[in-house]
């Protein structure tokens, strides 16, 4: 059983149900043998089969009982696997949510969405099938071990002596399966990522003529997962196999040595079937354990993966905020960052090193600096996303560890470089941050982004739907929809992450314009490499190499000549 299962919530009482049933079932067993001894035996000694019609009765009683037994088991198991899968599914989706979208980059979108659908089903299956094998194996072997002691000591000993090899056995087998099954997981993680990844990029591999090429790789992938999981199959069959050949041996020793007590008279018949019925149903619960192991490792692992990531440390608040503070931004708040910086590794290099930034009030920040240079780090750190891995942040006078409070999150709106377009219809994408919104606030929020045009040239205009498996939208018309949530949204804190990076030079001054009107009464921070933009800035904070190397004004940095007149000339884009 795993170390993390008894600390899900309400497994005990499950626990608790499961081993009372199992006992029951553990008599019933006991029943089911004894009856069936005895009717065979008065049979063999020539008894008429009306004379067994009561033990026959009780065999049968039993017979349902037993599987009555499992039947309420598995009704109980299977109800609390769905609830427990709805929960971390839930805390899984709360916990991605709380690490951005970084921790989402790093681990692959494809790694994530396997573990949120395909990880969560396993882990509900490895739920159902290991609490009720777990619970008995550890009563019914013990039960019918005892029950057989006292009826045949040397038939016990037999018994005794053998589980403990079939149980080292099944945990060699065990090493040996978990070996194949990590090359397995990571084989499927990577097809997985793979796969989002080239539906992604789809467009891209056929206008450049490499379609018929990546399809060759993808192949290569598949195998790569056929391959991993043809040898873990290998193993358990050959696992199964090895397992039902030492319990027959162990079975036939056992009813040897009954057949020759039986002989020399030494054993009355109606005790030797019992234990020879007996004896399968010793080893069954351990049979049945190895038979779903690689069923059941496979969710084992997923819920593994989860749980770790469930478990990443979130920065808390460890101060005590005065009464009246607010992460409210208005046109009076401050923030100020103090020789901040962030080191992803512990002997790696610095994403952001001694970073010191005073911002006050509703103003237009431009951030700006070659790829690599930090920008996107630091709107990480604006953001909320990323904990900085020292130094000071004061939000309106109060010191805090990080911006990863969710009140400060929820006055922000976040535009990336591809906006996301559920498959939903157009209004609904629109009223993302404002769910509650009119249809007369939306139809203002698209003409104020400038896609009026475009709902009158739907066929359901705002219902048209957008997104995967609907109408799909170009990237500036897409932008223009992250456009509208933002103008609905009226959020007062606005981040932007090379919004028009994949835009031609066109598209991208059309965009322009309708910004400058988004953009007034609110703290923007804008991170682009595109330079017009800076004029229309009221600060441009100038990143390289992780590092601020100049602040100021777009004619206060042209005087100094330093790192950001630079990077216009090396743009030429006549701004000078």
């Amino acid at each position: 059983m795993g170390r993390n299962l008894l600390g899900f919530k309400g497994i005990k009482p499950v626990l608790a149900a499961v081993a009372l049933l199992t006992l029951v079932q553990s008599v019933s067993i006991l029943w089911m043998a004894r009856t069936l001894s005895e009717v065979v035996s008065a049979l063999f000694a020539g008894g008429s089969l009306q004379d067994q019609n009561v033990g026959i009765f009780q065999f049968l009683a039993a017979f349902l009982v037993r599987h009555l037994m499992n039947f309420v088991q598995q009704k109980i198991t299977y109800r609390y696997a769905e609830h427990t899968g709805a929960l971390l599914r839930k805390e899984l989706m709360d916990k991605l949510f709380l690490l951005g979208p970084r921790f989402a980059k790093t681990e692959g979108t494809g790694k994530l969405v396997t573990l949120v659908l395909d990880g969560v089903l396993k882990f509900k299956v490895y739920l159902e099938l290991i609490i009720p094998r777990m619970v008995a194996t550890a009563i019914i072997p013990a039960v019918v071990f005892f029950y057989i002691l006292m009826q045949d000591v040397q038939s016990a000993i037999i018994l005794f002596v053998t589980m403990p090899i079939l149980i080292v056995f099944m945990i060699l087998i065990g090493l040996s399966s978990r070996k194949q099954v990590d090359s397995q997981m990571v084989s499927y993680r990577n097809l997985a990522n793979h796969f989002v990844d080239s539906l992604r990029g789809l467009e891209t591999l056929k206008y450049l003529g490499r379609s018929k090429s990546h399809a060759k790789t993808i192949g290569k992938v598949s195998d790569k997962y056929r391959k991993a999981t043809m040898r873990t199959l290998r193993v358990a069959f050959l696992s199964s196999f090895a397992l039902d050949f030492f319990t027959m041996l162990s079975v036939a020793s056992v009813a040897v040595g009954l057949g020759l007590r039986l002989v020399n008279g030494d054993m009355a018949l109606v005790s030797a079937l019992t234990i020879l019925i007996l004896a399968p149903e010793y080893f069954l619960p351990v049979r049945m354990v190895g038979a779903d192991y690689h069923a059941t490792l496979n969710g084992k692992e997923a819920g593994e993966a989860i749980q770790a990531i469930i478990d990443m440390p979130i920065v808390k608040m460890d101060v005590t905020l005065p009464n009246g503070f607010s992460y409210s931004w208005r046109s009076d708040s401050q923030l100020t960052l103090s020789h901040v910086q962030v080191q992803h590794e512990a002997e790696g290099p610095h994403s952001l090193q001694d970073i010191t930034l005073h911002i006050q009030g509703m103003r237009k920040i431009g951030i700006i600096g070659e790829s690599g240079a930090g920008k996107s780090t630091l709107i990480d750190v604006l953001s909320g996303f990323l904990q900085p891995s020292s130094g000071d942040v004061v939000l309106n006078g109060q010191r805090l560890p990080a911006l990863t409070d969710e009140s400060w999150q929820n006055q922000m709106t976040y535009i990336p470089q591809s906006p996301y377009l559920f498959s939903t219809s157009l209004a609904d994408n629109v009223k993302f941050y404002t769910p509650n919104a009119s249809q007369e606030e939306v139809e203002q929020a698209v003409k104020n982004a400038g896609l009026s045009d475009l709902v009158s040239s739907l066929p359901l205009g705002y219902d048209e739907v957008i997104g995967g498996g609907g109408r799909t939208l170009s990237g500036g018309q897409a932008q223009r929809v992250a456009l509208a949530r933002a103008f609905l949204s009226d959020r007062p804190v606005i981040l932007l992450d090379e919004p028009t990076a994949h835009l031609d030079i066109e598209t991208e001054y059309e965009l322009k314009e309708t910004m400058r009107s988004l953009f007034e009464g609110k703290l923007v921070f804008l991170a682009t490499h595109r330079l017009h933009w800076m004029p229309d800035m009221d600060q441009i904070i100038v990143m390289d190499q992780g590092k601020v190397a100049e602040i100021g004004t777009h004619e206060e940095l042209l005087a100094c000549k330093g790192v950001y007149y630079a990077l216009i000339r090396s743009q030429l884009e006549g701004v000078l």
